[in-house]
This record gives structure tokens, sequence and C-alpha cells, in this order.
């Protein structure tokens, strides 16, 4: 059993951050399933980005599709959809096997609706009725327009993935819509057994940008600390969350747990370990979803402990520290939203250029 495969005796899944056609037509990513224990898959406009315009493999297809439609978000779509609807099928035996808990694939509504509370809810049924597999997540950005978002969603049995989660504030409030969305769905007469959600923060990002503050200031020895601390202290509130009695009330008829799912967890200093993000953050019930590189190299020389629930004085001080030397994590995490959605505007716009690019080759 290699180190990967080991995560799951700690409770840990492994996800990869990355789709494409050649993963699937060339069997790596069945290879990956069958070898390295992988349990789903999660996409975004990036990644979705790098697939269409990166290769040619998608360029029969936006030919064909454009003849039907006229919209490039539409083509778009049609697109994702179909190659969704693949890597759902390739993992429906995980999901089989793990009676629902794993096997997922995501899929994100666009970008643009990051702050449209109702254009996000429509796009959600549309994308989950079209899409047709049980064991999809549609991804919904965590924004304050979201939750409300989130909380119908998941009150209509859609399976979310909560994305660009950034601040323990915005958190607390994902773990209340997402219990609302499963009560309202019981005051409607609705079983809430197979609806299933996961709240997905992003890390190196916040070191990223807090890391040059620190360096300034002269708190270097918090270098690549307060993503991971930000990290130890959401699992505790997912804690709270399972421990109290009004899950417990839910989990007894029923209810998934939510778990924490580790997103953006390629390190991006190069004078830190190329695993940082995974080794320190392996617990009970969490995901981690990592890119092709990152799974390589954790394979190759990770270490497997149970490391979440360690050193949590230590992570809370560390946020303390932050504090008292004037960086205010909050507007950090808020600042990180919102650079998120634009990142993920500029990738949507980039290939939806891209395929009017190919439409215009192919006329």
């Amino acid at each position: 059993m290699n180190t990967l495969s080991q995560l799951q005796n700690h409770g840990q899944s492994i996800w990869l951050d990355l789709l494409d056609r050649k993963i699937m037509d060339s069997g790596k990513l069945q290879s990956l399933i069958d070898h390295d224990d992988l349990r789903g898959l999660t996409s975004n406009p990036s990644i979705f980005e790098k697939a269409i315009t990166g290769s040619s493999d998608y360029d029969k297809d936006i030919a064909k599709y454009a003849k039907k439609e006229a919209d490039n978000t539409a083509i778009f779509f049609d697109l994702a959809i179909a190659d969704i609807q693949r890597a759902a099928d390739i993992f429906k035996p995980v999901y089989d096997k793990t009676n629902g808990k794993d096997g997922f694939v995501s899929l994100e509504v666009s970008p643009y609706l990051a702050r449209d509370t109702e254009g996000t809810i429509n796009q959600a049924r549309d994308l989950w009725k079209r899409v047709g597999r049980e064991n999809v997540m549609i991804k919904i950005p965590g924004t304050k327009e979201g939750l409300t978002a989130i909380r119908k969603c998941l009150s209509e049995g859609i399976n979310i993935n909560i994305t660009l989660l950034f601040g323990l504030p915005r958190y607390r409030e994902i773990t209340e819509a997402f219990m609302g969305g499963l009560e309202d769905r019981i005051s409607q007469g609705h079983s809430i057994k197979n609806v299933s959600s996961v709240a997905s923060f992003f890390l190196s990002r916040i070191d990223v940008l807090v890391d040059p503050m620190l360096a300034e200031k002269g708190a270097k020895k918090l270098n690549g600390k307060i993503a991971i601390a930000s990290a130890k202290l959401a699992y505790q509130i997912y804690l709270d969350m399972i421990s109290s009695d009004r899950f417990k009330l839910l989990e007894a008829i029923g209810a998934q747990r939510q778990r924490v799912l580790w997103a953006s967890t390629s390190t991006k200093d190069p004078s830190f370990s190329d695993v940082l993000y995974v080794e320190t953050l392996i617990g009970k019930e969490t995901i981690n979803t990592l890119p092709m590189e990152t799974i390589d190299a954790f394979r190759d020389h990770g270490k497997v402990t149970d490391s979440l629930t360690e050193g949590i004085e230590e992570a809370k001080n560390n946020l303390g520290e932050l504090k008292k030397i004037g960086i205010d994590i909050d507007k950090i995490t808020q600042q990180l939203e919102d650079e998120g959605i634009e990142k993920f505007n500029k990738a949507y716009d980039k290939l939806l250029k891209s395929i009017e690019d190919q439409k215009n080759k192919k006329s």
C-alpha cells in the first residue's frame, strides 16, 4: 500500500484537482483509482480553460455544438457536461463501494454568477438536471450571495461543493446554510439521506498573500503557517458542528456529514516542502484535492500521520500573533475571495474567447 492509499487509514480521501479528456482517454484516471485509491475529482473554470485551450481534443465538438448553439457559454457547458458525465461514470464504482461517501465529480456554476443568488440557483438546478448523475456535485462559491443559493439547492436535493472558502467566519455561516438546507428539505417531506456536500478551503493562496506582509513586519517565523493554522481551526468548527444537538438530530434521520476539503494545495513557495499542505492536514472525515504534481510528490516521499488535530493551540497563537502585528485575517480572506472570483472570471473569459476563435477557424 503506497502513501496515498494509506491516507484512507487516517480517514482522509484524495481527490484529483484536474479534468481533461487525455487523462480519461489514456486510462490514467482509472489507474489512479486502482493503484492510489483516488476517491473523486474536482473541476473549475481554470481547469477547463487549460483543457480546452491547451489541446485540440475539443475542436471537433466545438464545431459540432456551434451548429446548434450560437452562445459560447452554451457550447462550453455542452463540452463540460459531457466530460463530467464521463468522469462521473468512471467514479461510479467508487461511489457505490463507499455507499455514496466518495466517488464524486464536481462541476462549477459560471464564475460570472458569484454575486448573483438567483442566477446561481437557476444554473445549479439546470446543471444538476442536465448532468443527471447522483455522484456529481455542483460547485457554488461560498460568497455572501452564495449562502442563500447553497441552502436552497441543498433543500432541493442537489449535491453541493462549496468552493472559494478562505475565512473562518464565512465557514461558520456555511455550516448554518448546510444544516438549514437539510432542515428545509425535511420540512418539505423529503429524505436527506442522499444529499451530499463538502466545504472547500483554499489554502496556499493565503500564504502567498500573507507571507510578504510578514516579511515587512519582521515576522517571518510565521511564513507558511497561517493557511495551515486556518485549516486546523476550520476543522475544529467542523467538529463543533457534527457534535451539536442540531446536527445530531439531522444525522439521526440520515444526514451525511459535510466534510471539509482542502484545495489550492500545491506549494507555491519553493523554500517549503512540496507536500506541506498534505502532511500537515491529515485527519478523519476530510478530503484533500491535489493537482497531479502533488499526487506524484506525496506518493514519492509523503509521510502519513494524524496531523490535523495536532498543534491547535499553536494555530490559535499564530492567528493571534497575526492580529498583534496589525494584519487583519478577515480582510485578507475577503480580498482572496474577491481575487479568486476575478481569477476564475479571467479564465472563463479566455475559455469563451478560445471557443469563439475555434468557431471562426471552422467557419
